[in-house]
């Protein structure tokens, strides 16, 4: 009789202790790890945006801030208006349905703004 090996089985792991878990496209990545645009907005390399800069209330104060940003960066890959713009229209997509109605014409505002600013109205 043939003898069988010995081998050691692998056991299959918890969902909470898998290295990674699988997404609707069947791709896997790092438990815990978010929205890839949520990293640029946190980490955005173009531009040194001012803390909470997307949640404060008065138009003119973001665009102002946006415009500034853009004009100081050096490492931004356009003009400052487009820069600028860019920034605040990839925060306006990205919160999506998630963002309420009130924040959604705060920023819209600011895009209006930002184009008086940069004499583009």
């Amino acid at each position: 009789m043939a003898q069988a090996k010995a081998g050691k089985r692998k056991k299959s792991r918890a969902p909470s202790q898998r290295k990674g878990t699988r997404t609707h496209a069947g791709s896997t990545r790092k438990a815990g790890t978010r929205y890839w645009s949520g990293r640029v907005t946190r980490e955005s390399n173009a531009l040194d945006l001012d803390n909470g800069v997307f949640t404060w209330s008065d138009p003119k104060r973001i665009a102002a801030s946006l415009k500034r940003s853009a004009e100081h960066s050096k490492r931004r890959k356009t003009d400052p208006y487009r820069s600028a713009m860019s920034m605040l229209t990839f925060y306006l997509n990205r919160g999506g349905k998630n963002l309420p109605q009130s924040r959604k014409r705060v920023l819209e505002r600011a895009k209006t703004e930002l184009r008086q600013q940069f004499g583009r109205a």
